[in-house]
């Protein structure tokens, strides 16, 4: 047992080679995975469409399944595990639409760790990117159906960002408005009070 007078040897490194070793593993396997799974495919089968089927609807089909498939468990399943956000619309009694985004108010075992954030941010970034060249291509090389499918694959992916966006703009100071561990934001309904005008 060390008194008062004795030094004490700290081990910083080790310390940080175990905080490098937490930040490193990767808490949701599956949800990383699916996270990345279907959008890789939907833009591989864009790549190889012409090659694997000449029919341009049974392409068009499987990737805005797939697109759809990537669009549904991002926003539900990943978002939430992986970084601890989500967002959603909701109908009012007025029958107005309102845009909920929340964000968790700490990070505790059930969220992802830095590197399936990495994951997510980079996946929910870098696709909607690819997406945008692949507009240009079709649109420049005169491809107009083609131009379809990347529209509505640009849809969908762009709309996962901006809620996501959108959720970690609204969690950033850590404070979230309410108690519970989801808190909401709702956007503004009026365009003046969105601008900042009056």
């Amino acid at each position: 047992m060390a008194d008062a007078t004795e030094d004490v040897e700290l081990d910083f490194a080790a310390d940080e080679q175990e905080r490098a070793r937490r930040s490193a593993v990767i808490r949701h396997p599956m949800a990383s995975f699916f996270h990345l799974f279907f959008r890789v495919v939907a833009i591989v089968v864009y790549l190889l469409c012409e090659w694997i089927s000449k029919s341009f609807a049974s392409c068009f089909v499987l990737i805005i399944a797939l697109l759809s498939f990537d669009f549904w468990s991002v926003k539900n399943v990943t978002g939430r595990l992986l970084v601890g956000l989500r967002w959603w619309n909701q109908i009012d009694e007025d029958g107005k639409s309102l845009w909920v985004f929340e964000a968790k108010k700490s990070r505790n075992s059930n969220t992802g760790t830095e590197a399936e954030e990495r994951i997510f941010w980079l996946g929910l970034i870098i696709c909607p990117l690819i997406w945008t060249f692949f507009f240009f291509t079709s649109l420049f090389s005169l491809k107009i159906k083609w131009l379809s499918v990347v529209v509505a694959s640009i849809s969908l992916q762009a709309a996962n960002l901006y809620g996501y966006l959108r959720c970690k703009a609204g969690g950033q100071d850590g404070h979230p408005p309410d108690n519970r561990s989801f808190t909401g934001q709702q956007l503004p309904q009026r365009p003046d009070i969105i601008f900042g005008i009056l």
